[in-house]
């Protein structure tokens, strides 16, 4: 059952505002600070229908995630979800595509019905917006992520 109220900062966010309080904040998962590795596309995203996904994916994480790592300290950890993020852009966008190309309305042996590209667009938007917010990817969510200091003194100790 889901917690009601604000979702709590990272650690690391709260340490670095120097707000951390032990019997407010859980320390949470640490990771140390590694680039997430680009996956191998051709093998996550198979099949020969599938080449201008896989490009438009690779062209999202080459945009988006060195971004992240040095903004909200994206780590490979945590590179499931970026990978989620760059698929579920390149779905989007395959979906939008497919509406530009055979419009919202298709004809069936039942008369005119809704493309079904429209649902599938209208749930990879859902997805999107969620992990839009969980990346910090969106201005008001990037307003809550707190650029990490993997240089400094003062929370050098996070990662030991």
């Amino acid at each position: 059952m889901a917690v009601p109220g604000r979702n709590p900062k990272p650690h690391i966010q709260a340490v670095r505002e120097g707000t951390y309080r032990p019997d407010r904040n859980s320390e949470g998962a640490r990771f140390a600070p590694a680039d997430p590795v680009e996956p191998d596309w051709s093998e996550l995203l198979p099949g020969d229908g599938a080449e201008d996904v896989r490009t438009k994916a690779a062209d999202v994480w080459a945009r988006t995630i060195p971004a992240l790592v040095h903004s909200a300290g994206l780590t490979d950890p945590q590179r499931e979800t970026a990978i989620e993020y760059c698929v579920t852009v390149a779905r989007l966008w395959q979906a939008e595509r497919e509406l530009s190309r055979r419009g919202l309305v298709v004809e069936t042996e039942r008369g005119n019905v809704k493309s079904p590209w429209v649902t599938i667009a209208g749930q990879y938007r859902s997805h999107f917006r969620s992990l839009v917010g969980e990346l910090g990817l969106s201005p008001a969510s990037a307003t809550r992520i707190t650029p990490p200091d993997f240089g400094g003194d003062d929370d050098g100790d996070v990662f030991d």
